[in-house]
């Protein structure tokens, strides 16, 4: 059996990379691997982890490219993709345009399509925009709907979707944690922070820039201010508009590190060692649970309730009081942080993508 697995950006490929050396594993899979390059250097830093080397490289980023051109440079290549290998199964990722776009080529040419981290919803299509309508649509093209969790089966079930296609999984990010989380992780801000209470940041949602960012950073440099034993690290967003306004909120401290991008060791390992997170981000959301650190989502909606209802997430919005007090109130009561530092991660053993992989053959053989 062929299956070729598409993905494009970095999280993609933290959480499908897994998945292929999963795959690859089986004597009964032929693996082929397609990026598109919707992130090109950032892929390539997680894939050189993992040892994946993609078979196609579509290559598709471009200077000041907008949601229209990924969508439609994608499909296009892809489908040349797809008339020479003619896989037998695709899978793609959650609810970047990337997947989105690979996975109608393979509807309109008649290939089935496993949607890996299915069933998520905020049910509001501009939070996340415009992720939450990708993932609706893989989802109604999908023959395989890979669950991460009871909440996204539910969700897939009240939308009438044929139970039989859906499987509850894990998140194979828990898997990847395995490969990249090292006890013995050394890094200069590390060394910086040694002493401190450290908190990661993580800002970039495009619905978010503007006002909202602002708010972000105004509470954020308030508490760092106020809380001597604090420091910060945020690795920053590539988009200009993102730095511009870091650079003026934030830049301004000694206390608080505004970095590159960071590659995905460095990454989770310097969250492994962090205090808390704050994000606006979709996967940490699921990450910083496994290691036992709480997160304020800087959002008004997720589409990963599980996170807080189980207590290791606390959904803040995007106003500056109640992202300062809620920071202020984990750096200061220990018994609300012990709360949400020891609350059970809902996504899973790390056994994701054998899940998947077993799922896979098993169909094969009826």
């Amino acid at each position: 059996m062929k299956i070729l697995l598409v993905f494009g950006t970095r999280p993609e490929a933290i959480k499908m990379c897994p998945v292929v050396n999963e795959l690859k594993g089986r004597k009964n899979f032929q693996v082929v691997v397609c990026v598109t390059g919707q992130h090109e250097e950032m892929l390539k830093q997680v894939m050189d982890i993992f040892h994946v080397i993609p078979e196609y490289n579509l290559h598709i980023m471009r200077e000041n490219q907008d949601l229209v051109d990924i969508t439609t440079a994608v499909l296009i290549k892809m489908t040349e993709v797809l008339e020479k290998e003619k896989p037998d199964l695709a899978l793609v990722h959650g609810d970047t345009s990337t997947a989105f776009s690979a996975a109608l080529s393979c509807f309109y040419k008649g290939i089935p399509v496993g949607h890996v981290e299915a069933g998520l919803r905020t049910y509001n299509l501009e939070s996340p925009f415009p992720e939450e309508y990708n993932r609706h649509a893989i989802d109604i093209m999908a023959r395989f709907l890979f669950a991460p969790t009871k909440s996204a089966y539910e969700n897939l079930v009240q939308e009438h979707v044929n139970r039989e296609k859906i499987y509850i999984t894990g998140n194979t990010v828990i898997d990847a944690l395995k490969t990249t989380v090292s006890e013995n992780y050394t890094h200069d801000i590390l060394k910086w922070a040694q002493g401190s209470k450290l908190v990661l940041l993580t800002a970039h949602r495009r619905e978010n820039i503007g006002i909202s960012m602002e708010n972000m950073f105004k509470a954020i440099s308030r508490a760092v201010e106020e809380h001597n034993e604090v420091k910060l690290i945020y690795p920053i967003h590539m988009n200009p508009k993102v730095r511009e306004l870091a650079k003026y909120y934030l830049g301004k401290s000694d206390r608080i590190k505004v970095v590159e991008p960071l590659d995905v060791l460095d990454f989770h390992n310097i969250m492994a060692k962090s205090y808390l997170v704050l994000t606006d981000s979709g996967g940490i959301q699921e990450e910083a649970p496994a290691l036992g650190k709480p997160v304020l989502v800087m959002r008004d909606t997720t589409e990963r309730p599980e996170g807080v209802e189980a207590g290791t997430l606390k959904l803040v919005g995007t106003k500056e009081d109640r992202i300062y007090n809620s920071l202020c109130c984990l750096l200061e009561n220990k018994a609300e942080y012990a709360k949400m530092a020891t609350a059970v991660n809902p996504y899973g053993n790390g056994k994701a993508s054998q899940y998947i992989a077993d799922i896979i053959e098993q169909n094969m053989e009826e």
